[in-house]
């Protein structure tokens, strides 16, 4: 299926299934999000103390109604090992200063599983979207982000103080262009250039 600026199409990685986000996703959601090491990070705007139905809101107000709009992609991390079990998630979305956002369940920290997400969803945003750029702010203090970004090619083209849950945070803004992302994955494939 070809994705459209308001679809958000099944991604798979060499481990994951990344489907697109539906509101029968929020009960397991609402279970797994709520830790202080996924939130710590993330923009004030998200509320904390999470709500009980955080996530229903977030997907049925945000995310749906973002997607039906065109502005964003958001999509579930599964293992396919074990695809009814949501350990995650990813979001693509227009912005000018920050394009992609992801979380993960503490468990699956350390396996390389948000790397392999966000090359697919970069993969997408670039080659099926088309966009020129993508940009990606973190909190400096969020070193296991800041290294995804760093392995992708990404470089720092900004530095900001933020709202976090945890706190106003000195911030970085990364970026890759199309072309630059591109010629790396070229290059993964043909080592010789």
């Amino acid at each position: 299926m070809r994705a459209t600026q308001s679809t958000t199409p099944l991604l798979k990685t060499r481990r994951l299934l990344l489907r697109p986000l539906e509101l029968a996703d929020a009960s397991q959601i609402q279970l797994v999000f709520p830790q202080w090491e996924i939130v710590r990070y993330l923009s004030n705007r998200v509320p904390w103390p999470y709500p009980c139905d955080g996530a229903l809101a977030f997907i049925r107000d945000d995310a749906l109604a973002a997607a039906a709009r065109g502005e964003a992609w958001n999509w579930t991390l599964r293992l396919k090992s074990n695809p009814a079990h949501i350990i995650g998630g990813i979001e693509l979305r227009k912005n000018e200063r920050d394009n992609r956002g992801f979380w993960l369940d503490p468990e699956f920290h350390r396996q390389g599983y948000m790397t392999e997400a966000a090359a697919s969803v970069t993969e997408f945003w670039f080659d099926v979207l088309q966009f020129s750029v993508l940009r990606t702010s973190k909190a400096v203090a969020n070193v296991a982000s800041c290294r995804i970004s760093e392995e992708q090619g990404m470089r720092i083209i900004g530095r900001v103080e933020r709202e976090y849950i945890s706190g106003r945070q000195p911030a970085e803004i990364w970026e890759i262009t199309a072309s630059e992302w591109r010629a790396r994955q070229l290059a993964k494939r043909d080592p010789a250039m």
